[in-house]
């Protein structure tokens, strides 16, 4: 069928569905939400079998839910009205929650049901809930939606005979912190229900700011609402029984007014801060033969100072009497690359690009280069542009069924990337596919990156199912009677690869581009940086998500 997606951002739900929906023949168009004329218009040149909105913001036009069947995906269970229902389920302390996909209708998140899931709630943050629970709940009920829809003999059921709970949009009163009265579990419900959007505002440090990635801290103990210690870039604070560390804030009146570490936008305050553990960070352990190098940056992104750590605990790691490496990421994302909002808010966000760029090299060309272990890039979140590459400079690239890949740069105002891509990807997937992967801008499912050999191997489970069977797989590895040869293989192999074109050319060549993306005349990438970090609402959807707006649209079909 021809589905078409109504989409106030491309986010993680959205190309998830994206990527199920064309894995099974769909022909899938995209177009963002900027007005009714714009929807009006898309509907028109794609003239699609149905219309599926996964993340809206605001009504379908009466004349397009009225003229085709338009399924709304709610991020709640059946009954649940309003724009904060997860939201508000963090925020409550809610056990199960729900995924609802709807018919669109006159009344908001009111029309007739076509499936919908419920699971159990983690003690987590919203949008790590969103990206997991959520999208799993939401991918099987729109996909037994679309099966319903194309029989063509199904009657979703009317919300009639529901219990009704419609709520409006959750404000910052509802999520103000009381530091004289709330106690832990309380704080982190009300920071982890507004993360990543909008943040629980606060007063910290003279200063109105908003807060995010919050974690507890089992240890230390102050006065209900004192700034207590330091943790890298972030700060713990006092609560009434205990303290909760922030990783991240942000400051609306600043001169950077988006999210950064904690540290930086408090500045001096936070430098006087004595320093200790407990904020997650980088964190090695062995398990027999295997040892894991955990890395959850926030949001994946990887600063010039990040990426230095992880080499450093990275070459740690390599002197361990291991056998195997496993590179673990985070739970939510494994990485995606440059840290773009601390290039933005750099002195000289090109020089900061420069930097960030060559500290991501550094960590990708050891992994290339290492001769004592066989690494592997254990993929349980999404991954995008750099650290795409970054995983398959590993020896195994192994990833969790549903986890998607955006493996290219282009839409950073067409940055070219490094990372080593112009060597690793054409020798996984050959120079053909690896031209089609960077050109086409589109995200991808690990089934298919594991055909075109982007990826190794597809595994199951989640958290901490997903790390027994990645423990599992590396122990084997481990183990292998082989072992000793297939070390020295892959050294054998590195060997005459760097005798044929040595990976310092490599990284010249792609550090040349990338300069003249960073310092050079055209301003795309700083452009497109800006926009993406400060969130600038899109005026038009690409002509890689938009077939039907491309120079040369899709063929339309014959009325009747």
């Amino acid at each position: 069928m021809r589905i078409l997606f109504l989409v106030h951002a491309f986010n993680s739900l959205s190309q998830r569905l994206f990527v199920e929906l064309q894995a099974r023949g769909h022909e899938v168009s995209v177009e963002f939400d900027i007005n009714d004329a714009v929807t009006r218009e898309a509907v028109e040149l794609f003239q699609p079998d149905l219309v599926l909105a996964p993340f809206l913001k605001r009504a379908i036009p009466e004349p397009v839910w009225r003229s085709r069947v338009c399924l709304v995906v709610h991020p709640g269970p059946q009954g649940d009205r309003g724009p904060s229902s997860l939201d508000r389920a963090v925020l409550e302390g809610r056990e199960q929650w729900g995924v609802t996909v709807l018919q669109a209708n006159a009344v908001m998140d009111g029309g007739p049901v076509w499936a919908s899931r419920t699971f159990p709630l983690r003690e987590a943050a919203k949008a790590s809930l969103y990206r997991h629970e959520v999208t799993e709940a939401a991918v099987e009920a729109v996909l037994e939606a679309v099966e319903k829809f194309e029989r063509g003999d199904f009657r979703p059921r009317p919300q009639d005979d529901l219990a009704i709970r419609e709520r409006p949009l959750l404000r910052q009163e509802a999520r103000a912190i009381d530091w004289l009265r709330d106690d832990t579990e309380t704080v982190l419900r009300k920071i982890r229900s507004a993360d990543g959007v909008p943040g629980v505002r606060d007063e910290l440090a003279g200063r109105l700011l908003y807060l995010y990635d919050a974690h507890p801290e089992p240890v230390l103990r102050g006065r209900p609402g004192e700034l207590l210690a330091r943790c890298g870039e972030a700060v713990c604070r006092a609560t009434l029984d205990g303290a909760v560390w922030i990783g991240h804030l942000r400051d609306p009146e600043g001169a950077h007014p988006f999210k950064l570490p904690a540290a930086r936008v408090l500045g001096e305050v936070a430098q006087a801060l004595p320093e200790a553990g407990g904020y997650p960070g980088i964190r090695y352990e062995e398990r027999g033969e295997v040892g894991w190098l955990h890395f959850p940056f926030y949001n994946g992104a990887m600063s010039t100072e990040q990426c230095r750590a992880l080499l450093e605990a990275y070459r740690d790691a390599c002197r361990r009497p291991t056998r195997v490496i496993v590179l673990a990421g985070g739970g939510d994302f494994w990485s995606n690359g440059m840290h773009l909002n601390l290039i933005e808010a750099a002195e000289s966000p090109a020089d900061e690009s420069w930097r960030n760029i060559n500290a991501l090299d550094d960590l990708a060309q050891a992994l290339l280069e290492t001769r004592s272990h066989l690494t592997v890039a254990a993929l349980h979140g999404n991954a995008g542009a750099g650290g795409v590459f970054l995983a398959r400079a590993a020896d195994r690239v192994w990833a969790r069924r549903g986890v998607v890949l955006s493996p290219h740069y282009k839409d950073m105002g067409n940055l070219y990337g490094s990372e080593f891509w112009t060597y690793s990807l054409p020798l996984r997937v050959g120079e053909e596919d690896a031209r089609r992967i960077m050109e086409r801008r589109l995200p991808m499912g690990v089934e298919e990156a594991r055909e075109l050999g982007l990826v190794d191997e597809v595994l199951e489970g989640r958290f901490d199912g997903f790390r027994e069977a990645v423990q599992r797989r590396a122990e084997v590895l481990a183990a292998d009677p082989g072992f000793p040869e297939l070390l020295a293989e892959k050294n054998r192999r590195r060997d005459r690869d760097e005798a044929e074109k040595p990976l310092a050319r490599y990284r010249e060549e792609e550090l040349e581009r990338m300069r003249l993306n960073f310092y050079g005349f055209d301003p795309s990438y700083h452009v497109a940086r800006y926009h993406f970090v400060h969130k600038v609402p899109k005026s038009r959807t690409p002509f890689t998500l938009a077939l039907h707006r491309r120079p040369h649209p899709v063929e339309r079909r014959r009325a009747g």
